[in-house]
């Protein structure tokens, strides 16, 4: 199942509606619960990832070329939005060439429902993907409390379907998510139907611009944000970037290595203050500043 990545010049929300990307998996063991949920009592060391949409343009013009460097910068993992004409096998030698793991993907929902399923987890099989994560649900489609129950539901389904393929489904915040419906807050909506086992994909930056921090959710649902997107916030500086920021970073990240049951992070740079690959760069280092290799 090959996938096509849009222009660079589009929208993340255009893109994310017309990228049809297969999504990740995690290794689930038992029923609900799992490896991946297991909370650990002391900080533990967590691998760094890039999400690609970071460099989405450098990826369209030479992916080989930009995930080579992305390895160089020092980026353990990746994760895909887009597979730009790439077939599996393809992708699973660059990443192997360069000693990448795949530590996410970014798709439509509907590459996971119905007759999509199969493809896409094959696809993510051959990848070497674990984490099957709906970067969005349509706003205006999901406008009402019953509507997220139902969101809940259909992830629930999903969760048991790909379990046996001991692959996770989770999903990857936007800000409409943490502005309340009748008084609740669809985040919570959502993430308090689901099982146990439905990632919980925080992004730090974009929550803040929807008014949600991050901790007091991480704490909310420990053991769910499996891979957590670190995105700097910044109510006066809107070119900062990790680190130079509001986010709390330390405690963020401390409470990540002990009862959030992260597997990975992953950083998202995308407001172009600087070219991407150098962006994607100052922010490995910024991170490696908090978290030394």
């Amino acid at each position: 199942m090959d996938t096509k990545h849009d222009s660079p010049n589009l929208s993340r929300r255009t893109f994310l509606r017309i990228t049809a990307a297969s999504i990740t998996a995690a290794c689930v063991v038992g029923s609900g619960c799992s490896e991946e949920m297991k909370l650990g009592k002391s900080k533990r060391k967590i691998p760094v990832g890039l999400q690609l949409y970071s460099v989405r343009a450098e990826c369209q013009k030479d992916l080989p070329a930009t995930i080579e460097a992305v390895a160089k910068i020092g980026y353990q993992g990746v994760e895909f939005a887009g597979y730009y004409d790439y077939s599996a096998k393809d992708l699973r030698k660059l990443l192997d060439d360069n000693g990448l793991k795949c530590c996410g993907t970014h798709a439509q929902f509907d590459t996971l429902l119905g007759d999509n399923l199969p493809g896409t987890i094959e696809f993510n099989k051959i990848i070497g993907n674990k984490y099957l994560i709906v970067p969005w649900l349509d706003p205006k489609k999901y406008s009402s409390v019953e509507g997220w129950k139902n969101a809940a539901d259909m992830f629930n389904e999903l969760a048991e379907k790909v379990e046996p393929h001991k692959m996770m489904v989770g999903y990857h915040n936007h800000t409409h998510e943490f502005e309340p419906i009748d008084g609740q807050v669809p985040w919570d909506i959502f993430f308090g139907n689901t099982r146990k086992d439905v990632i919980m994909q925080f992004d730090t930056g974009n929550a803040m611009h929807g008014g949600g921090e991050a901790i007091p959710y991480l704490k909310r649902y420990p053991g769910r944000a499996v891979t957590v997107h670190l995105k700097e916030y910044s109510a006066t500086n809107k070119n900062a970037i990790l680190g130079e920021g509001d986010i709390p970073w330390e405690e963020l990240l401390s409470v990540c290595e002990t009862i959030g049951g992260t597997k990975w992070y992953i950083i998202e740079e995308e407001k172009d203050v600087y070219p991407p690959l150098k962006a994607a760069e100052l922010c490995y280092k910024n991170f490696r500043k908090l978290r030394p290799a």
